[in-house]
Order: C-alpha cells, then structure tokens, then sequence
C-alpha cells in the first residue's frame, strides 16, 4: 500500500484539477480503490467553487506563515482585507457584479489555482466575472463556459500579478504583503476580471482556464453580471481621480445632474472606486431640482437592500433599491445622500461644470428648502448612475475633455452629449436612447494620468483602456460605444501607432460584448501651446486611420465639424472657446447635431 502522505497528494492535485469529488476524496483516504465512483467522477461534475479551493492566500498579521499564496510563503494581510471592507462571506458589487468572498478565516483555503476545474455558476447575463490574482507574473490561459441548451462558448482570463500588476485597473490594494520574515509595506492588489457570455443562454458551469503558464492563476470568486432589465441609464459620470476633499463630517451632498432618458422609477449607483477604506452612507434621496439646492417636491427617500444606508467596500459600489419615482428627461435632478463620518478623500468626477451644494452638519436628505445647503462644490464625488426604469438601451461617449463639456456654459447643460441626448427625445425615427456621459477632462487612450491609487491632486483619470470595463462595458443597458479621444495622447508626445493600437484594442473589447463601436475624428487643436506641428501630423494620421481603417461600425468625423475650412489645422474661429483647443457652446452643438442618429 503507497504511503498516506502519497494519497493527500494524489487527494490536493485531483480536487484541484477537479477530477474527483468528495466521495473519491473519502475512497483514496481510506486506502481504497475508487472503482466506479472515479469513473463516474471522471467526467468532471461541476463542483462549489469553495470545494475546489487549495491554496491560502490570506493570514493573520500576528501568524504570517499559515498562509503561502505565492509558493514563497507571503500572503495578503487579513487585516488589511477587514479595514478595506472585504471581509470574509461579503457580498459586493464591482463593475457590475456581485461578487462573493470566500467565507474563509486566515490561514484556511480561500482561492483556487486555476486548472480546468469545473465550476458550479448559474445565470444570465452578458459577461462572467472573476476575482482573481496572479501568482509569479501575469497569468494566462483559456477556459471555456458551458450553458444549460448544451452549447459552449471559450474564453481567455489575465490575472495581472498580485504584487506587480496595474493599480489602474485593480479592484482593491492593499498596503503591505506578508511573509515569514514580517511584514511588507508593498502594495498587494486583487483583481476583477471579466469575459464575454453568449447572450441569453443560460450558464450552467464553467471550466476555469488551463495551463496559465510559469504563473499561478488564483481563483476567488466568479459570478455572472446580470443584465440590468427595465433600467436605461439616464446619467452617469466617471471617477477621474480620488483626491482630498472637505474633510466633511456628519453632512449632507446635495449633487445637482441632469438626466437624459426618464422614466417611472429611479435607481441611483453610489461607487468608492480607487479607494482603501470602506465609506458610510447614512440617507439618500432623489427630487427634481427647484432653485438651487431647493427641491421642486418633497424628496424621495432611497433604500440599499431595504435599508437606510449602506456601508462601500473599498473600490466598490452599491446600487439603490427601485423606487417609484417620475424621473423627467432633460432635467436636472437633485440626488442627496448623507456621511455621517468623517470623509477627506474622496472618487470625484472634477470637471461637473454643475454646481452642487453641501450642507452644514446633519441629515438633510429629505430637505426640501435650500436653507441647509450653505456651501458649494463643482465636482461629483461618490455618485456614479442615474438609472430610469425603461426599456431603451443607453449610448456611452467615451472621451475627454471636450465631451467633458469644459469651456460650455456652467450650469447650462450645453455639453455636446446633452444637446445629442435632446435630439433624441424629440425624434421618433430610432429609440430614445440613454446618453451617458463618460468624458474625462485630460484623459487619454493609452496613458494613465491618474496612476489609480491613492490621493492626489491628478484628475485625468486612468487610461481609456485602463478604464473601459467600469466606464463602458459595465454600464446600464450599454448599446453603444462612442469614442472621441486621442488629441492629449498626440499632444503629449504619443505616436499615431500607439493611440490607433489603443483604439483597436478598445474597438475590439467591445465588439467581444456586443456593442456597436463608433470612432470619431480628433479634432484640430493649432495655437494650442502643445498642438505643435508634429503633434498636429500625429492627429491626422489618427484621423486617417479612423476614417480608412474599418475597424469601427462607423465614423463621427468631428475634425470635419469643427475645423476651419481656410485653415485645417485650427477651429473655426466661431467654434472656438478662445484657448484653440476647446469648442465653446456654439462648437459643442455642433457636434451633437452634427451626428447621424441611425449610426447609433
């Protein structure tokens, strides 16, 4: 008879591999043949994620080495994971899905390393989604999902490495990595992860990757990302930075957002994204705005799961419960929500060119009278969605600062995206489609210029590759994809080659989930400081692999729209806010009626 040290052996590889369940697991304990029940378990039968796990990622900080997640004996910090708020068997919701963490304490099995398992999930949806980490460098390796009519659909999942991956696209980091030696001050970061579904099937397994190479692919959790049915997304706006604020203890913000598409009920998206530390919403509320910060009616009250408030993990969001709420197109909204701690940092979107309102101390989420609200800000922090009950899908304008809407009037609502989302209520010849925003003042395709972690005073945002997932692919009812950005890559030194690598990639992202991709023109920028010569013959070589390249559904050539026919290089002088770079009002309705409506 082999040695008992020879069958745990045998036992951890086949329950990893799942190749065998836990009556075989009990046979080769016991010394006996599996016999028929391997043959039968042969087949790999879809098993709970948690009865796969075999590796310990997480430890006490006071008993590091009961814990090895990497083979050289370092582990994430439970503490860490408790004061980030991803605590053990919290359900939380990142880009969309509602993910579960492992109901493990330190030291115990809590991750799977991916090989060919086969994985108990159920849903629909429109992507699966993984949290996951790599072990020893980024981990690759294709897997494949099984549906309940019998059909199958392969896919392939990158775990960026636990300790060296980007800080832009993680879902939480935390501040040190343990080993047997003590503890590191060394960001560790956990990832989420999504792939592609076949629309309407149902998922009934799936067969975690194969062969991720010299690295570990670890395995958390998985989860599909139901699609959003009866919601269009009437507003949205993207976290372009996290950065100091207040401090605010114990007050209301009262953010001032103007909808596109209304509805019969109003949900709202509350996100802590780039954060490390969970924050506490006490109240919310909707209404539609009066004078200021004045109400036009009593406002509504908002739950999260039935209740008052809720507490956001650390680079998370939660969505308000349904609400029978009349939500207005083309108006502007009153959304409110309480902190009862102490908030001095916080995701923001920094270029609102809306004034918002922040009360003195209390809970003034059911104010109807403005007398509470005694001070202003020009940014959005924390709110990420407006969503209306409906059933029209929503178009998602990916872009900087021109769809931003910096240099349009404030407070006016004269952004391109809204006189675009306008045109569409008032016609009956295509769907009146949500219009949701995602501009970033700065930003660019290929570049971070926010590095994605930690307070600092950039709001550029992270890369539009870096970024597409939350601000695209996620988004309420997505259709659409429209991308106008490139002209702050050029202008900063990027070549054509890189920025059209980038739009590729993002083209090509997309069309993976079934949306309709548009790519419009970068427009001329000449007496700009930055739009130099050689920037300009970058920008140009863009547009003309845009307008030839036919990796897009179609083309918005805003260059055409906004430059002047005398001097291409430059806006047409009407156009022109005065810096060169930026259309004023009467440029930004330009764009939006420039736009032909069915090629959305």
């Amino acid at each position: 008879m082999a040695h008992p040290s020879s069958h745990r052996q045998r036992e951890e590889s086949f329950v990893r591999r799942g190749l065998w369940g836990g009556a075989t697991v009990l046979a080769l304990v016991a010394g006996l043949a599996p016999g028929a029940v391997a043959v039968a378990e042969e087949q790999r039968a879809p098993a709970p994620l948690e009865r796969l796990f075999d590796n310990r990622a997480i430890s006490d900080d006071a008993a590091p080495g009961e814990a090895d997640f990497d083979g050289s004996g370092s582990s994430l910090s439970a503490q860490d994971l408790a004061a980030a708020g991803w605590t053990p068997g919290r359900s939380l919701s990142v880009d969309g899905t509602r993910l579960r963490l492992p109901r493990t304490g330190p030291g115990e099995r809590d991750n799977v390393r991916a090989d060919g398992q086969s994985v108990q999930v159920r849903g629909r949806g429109e992507a699966l989604s993984f949290l996951v980490a790599g072990t020893g460098g980024d981990a690759s390796g294709a897997g494949r999902v099984r549906y309940r009519d019998g059909s199958s659909s392969a896919y392939r999942l990158t775990a960026p490495d636990w300790r060296s991956g980007p800080l832009a696209t993680k879902a939480v980091a935390l501040p040190h990595v343990n080993t047997a030696d003590g503890q590191l001050a060394e960001k560790a970061r956990l990832y989420v992860v999504s792939v592609p579904l076949a629309r309407g099937r149902e998922v009934a397994s799936v067969e975690l990757p194969r062969d991720p190479g010299a690295a570990d692919l670890h395995v958390f959790a998985v989860s599909v990302r139901e699609p959003a049915r009866g919601w269009t997304g009437s507003w949205s706006a993207s976290a372009s930075g996290y950065t100091a604020v207040g401090p605010w203890t114990d007050r209301t913000l009262r953010l001032v957002v103007h909808t596109s598409a209304g509805g019969p009920r109003v949900r709202i998206q509350l996100a802590n994204t780039f954060a490390s530390a969970p924050v506490r919403i006490g109240a919310a509320s909707v209404a539609v705005q009066g004078a200021g910060a004045g109400a036009r009616s009593e406002p509504v009250a908002l739950t999260f799961r039935g209740e008052r408030g809720a507490e956001i993990p650390a680079g998370a969001q939660v969505f308000s419960d349904p609400v029978d709420f009349d939500v207005p197109a083309d108006t502007n909204l009153l959304v409110s929500f309480h902190l009862p701690g102490t908030v001095s940092a916080a995701p923001v979107h920094s270029q609102a060119i809306q004034k918002s309102y922040v009360s003195e101390g209390g809970d003034h989420t059911g104010a109807t009278d403005a007398g509470a609200y005694t001070s202003t800000i020009s940014t959005w922090p924390f709110l990420a969605g407006v969503d209306a009950g409906g059933d029209e899908q929503s178009v998602v304008l990916l872009g900087d600062s021109i769809t931003d809407g910096v240099k349009s009037t404030p407070d006016a609502n004269r952004r391109w995206p809204n006189v675009l989302a306008r045109r569409l209520l008032d016609q009956d010849g295509v769907p009146a489609y949500g219009v949701l925003n995602h501009g970033i003042s700065a930003n660019r395709v290929v570049t971070d210029r926010y590095p994605g972690d930690g307070v600092s005073t950039d709001t550029g945002g992270v890369s539009a590759l870096h970024r597409l997932e939350r601000d695209v692919l996620a988004q309420t009812r997505a259709r659409t994809v429209v991308v106008f950005e490139g002209v702050n890559d050029v202008r900063w030194g990027a070549k054509a080659a890189q920025v059209t690598a980038g739009l590729r990639e993002i083209a090509a992202r997309a069309e993976e989930r079934g949306l309709r991709t548009v790519a419009a023109t970068i427009a001329p920028c000449e007496g700009e400081a930055l739009c130099t010569a050689a920037a300009d013959a970058e920008r140009q070589a863009v547009n003309e692999w845009i307008r030839t390249s036919g990796i897009y559904d179609a083309v918005l050539d805003f260059d055409a729209v906004l430059r002047d026919p005398e001097h291409p290089t430059r806006l047409l002088p009407a156009y022109d806010s005065g810096d060169h770079l930026h259309p004023g009002d009467a440029g930004l309705a330009a764009l939006g009626e420039s736009i032909d409506l069915g090629l959305l």
